[in-house]
């Protein structure tokens, strides 16, 4: 006699008890795998990303350009990001995660070619605001993260992007730096030729991870309408808070990325290749914290405490860096400075994928990279008005302030119970 089986087929739940936990197992180890796989494709467009910003300026003075030509010609990356990253989490919302990663990937491969054969300061421009559109889904990697991730390694997801971030800026400068003898565009070549690489093994190997159409939203157009959209999806003042800890951080580190290469060569008289060691140092630091740290410390504080003790760390390394008499205290402040920064970033994004709602996360996390974009544009502006006018240790108080003030939001945003919501007075 053949016995019927009742359970629900493809159930991880489903079945006797000896065939749930393999199920359980290979779960486990296909999103292990599809996060694996994301890494390797982030952590390989940011390689070729680092490999351009080192040299951009110099290769833009080739075309006579000059300092405020160039600053635009930085900022207009940001500037596009800014525009755009709503739109790709929206489409992503609606289309899938995977394609519109690929579009990102041979996008800017596409802007690296129009680099290294520009003859004009406007081709520059053209490739550059390609690079700013195509680099502007990374609010989609967030969300594949959010997809292939439960609510207890939200964080270490969304820290492994920090990592690869900051695996991609300590080799691709390296790479850019040992190509640029050969000519000025080969390390221009040399990212396109890696982007399209990079395009071809996620064509290959990375699977989709959201269900396109789960989202019933619908397109928004105009900067009226985009303001009105956003209005609409940060109604909740716990998430209109996160939204402006994440532009504030962003926008303090920001100035400080601009102005610290200056601020080395004035205060303490470092080479150019004594200024790339200490940016190679903040990125070894941020990605070990972000690679190995981020997921154990948000297991045991939760990301509410962790992101609240990240932007605080990040506020007084700011604050100190100026006042460091020796390059031991230098170390020490830049150190607790990344490592401040490199818990708070995954863990208030982190925050904000666990608040959207079912559907909406490509969506605000596309709104939370469009606000970071911003503070990278304004950031940079900001720290150099500070260096030249208020002197050239203004950029790391001023910022310090603005960490501190991000700091404050998130704790009137804990409770004393560590739940979400603002803790009310007395």
């Amino acid at each position: 006699m053949r016995t019927t089986n009742h359970s629900a087929p493809g159930r991880p739940d489903s079945g006797p008890l000896e065939q749930r936990a393999p199920r359980a197992a290979e779960a486990l180890d296909n999103r292990r795998g599809r996060l694996a796989i994301l890494f390797l494709t982030v952590f390989l467009d940011l390689v070729g990303f680092g490999i351009v910003i080192p040299l951009l300026p110099l290769y833009a003075e080739q075309f006579g350009a000059g300092p405020v030509t160039i600053t635009w010609l930085v900022a207009v990356y940001s500037v596009m990001q800014f525009a755009f990253a709503p739109w790709w989490g929206r489409l992503s919302d609606r289309r899938g995660r995977r394609p519109i990663l690929l579009i990102g990937l041979f996008g800017s491969g596409l802007s690296y070619l129009l680099f290294g054969f520009a003859g004009t300061i406007s081709t520059l421009f053209v490739a550059r605001i390609l690079a700013g559109v195509m680099g502007a889904n990374i609010g989609v990697a967030q969300a594949y993260v959010a997809d292939v991730t439960d609510a207890r390694d939200r964080a270490k997801g969304m820290g492994l992007i920090g990592a690869a971030f900051g695996l991609g800026f300590i080799l691709g400068p390296v790479i850019g730096g040992m190509l640029s003898p050969f000519g000025m565009s080969v390390p221009f070549f040399a990212a396109a030729g890696l982007a399209f690489g990079n395009g071809i093994l996620a064509l290959a190997w990375l699977p989709e991870s959201h269900s396109p159409g789960a989202s019933s939203s619908r397109s928004q157009a105009g900067i009226r309408a985009r303001l009105a959209h956003f209005r609409q999806l940060t109604r909740d003042r716990e998430m209109r808070a996160l939204f402006l800890v994440f532009f504030l951080i962003t926008f303090a580190f920001a100035a400080l990325e601009a102005t610290l290469s200056l601020w080395a060569d004035r205060r303490w008289q470092l080479t150019p290749a004594e200024v790339a060691f200490v940016f190679a140092y903040l990125g070894v630091v941020v990605t070990v914290v972000q690679g190995g740290l981020v997921g154990p410390l948000a297991r045991r504080l939760g990301e509410r405490r962790l992101a609240l003790l990240g932007a605080g760390g990040f506020a007084i390394g700011l604050g100190t860096l100026p006042l460091a008499p020796s390059p031991a205290t230098l170390a020490a402040a830049l150190g607790l400075m990344a490592i401040g920064q490199g818990t708070a970033g995954p863990a208030v994004t982190a925050l904000i994928s666990q608040r959207a709602p079912s559907g909406e996360q490509g969506r605000l996390l596309g709104v939370s990279q469009s606000l970071s974009a911003l503070g990278r544009v304004g950031g940079p502006i900001w720290g150099g008005i500070a260096f030249s006018r208020l002197g050239i240790g203004a950029p790391y108080f001023t910022g310090a302030l603005i960490a501190a003030s991000a700091a404050a939001l998130l704790a009137a945003f804990l409770r004393p119970d560590g739940s979400a919501g603002f803790a009310e007075a007395g």
